[in-house]
């Protein structure tokens, strides 16, 4: 059993509130978030500091990376792309925290970019159903046969960070972010579930709890107004 956050965007205080649920309600379960951590919302180091110290594991997004290549590859359509995408709160966030961000940066880098684990397979817009005529008919019995789809389009719009096609069906249940929806959705035909319920926007930060496939519980929190709103 896991449980798994959607988009948070530097909503840090909604972000508290939510894990403290989750961990409240399920003693000990590992915690993951599908990624963009940072950007739009006004707490991004908060966000950052409050994953590391909680061992919370989290696949980066398409924000995430935008902001890791802005400082180490700044020619790069990534760095390039970040000035349109919400950095300037990021900024913000991180000024006079210059050695926090560039360690938090490098675990951006380093960090995974899909967990499959036993419960359910976790990214950060998922696996695009584009890819099934390139695979074997038995791909779901070795999903390790998409990690050279996934490193090739990193800077795809089909891709693992950006992908807004419908999903592929990988056999067990796939959880994402990205496409920002107002409640927690189930897509059956693709056996996935979109969890970023647009905290930035003032909505709500969602978590999926997950047994072998299987939404045990969801557990929502109102976005806190400090997280979004200058005062």
């Amino acid at each position: 059993m896991v449980a798994v956050i959607g988009d948070i965007h530097g909503c840090y205080f909604t972000l508290a509130e939510l894990y403290h649920k989750i961990t409240f309600a399920y003693p000990n379960i590992p915690v993951y978030t599908v990624g963009d951590m940072v950007d739009r919302g006004n707490n991004s180091c908060e966000v950052f500091k409050f994953i590391i110290e909680n061992n919370i594991q989290f696949t980066p997004g398409n924000h995430d990376y935008m902001f890791y290549h802005f400082f180490k590859d700044p020619q790069s359509v990534f760095a390039r792309s970040w000035f349109f995408n919400g950095n300037e709160s990021t900024l913000e966030s991180y000024e006079s925290r210059e050695m926090e961000m560039f360690e938090h940066i490098d675990l951006i880098k380093s960090a995974p970019l899909y967990y499959n684990l036993s419960d359910c397979f976790i990214s950060h817009a998922g696996i695009s159903v584009q890819y099934e005529k390139y695979l074997p008919k038995d791909f779901r019995e070795n999903l390790d046969l998409l990690d050279s789809f996934i490193m090739n389009d990193l800077r795809s719009d089909r891709g693992i960070l950006w992908a807004r096609d419908p999903l592929l069906n990988l056999g067990k249940l796939q959880v994402v972010g990205h496409t920002t929806k107002h409640e927690i959705t189930l897509v059956e035909d693709s056996n996935a579930v979109y969890i970023d319920t647009g905290v930035f926007l003032g909505n709500k930060l969602s978590a999926v709890i997950i047994h072998e496939s299987a939404i045990v519980e969801t557990i929502e929190v109102k976005a806190h107004m400090e997280d979004i709103i200058k005062y």
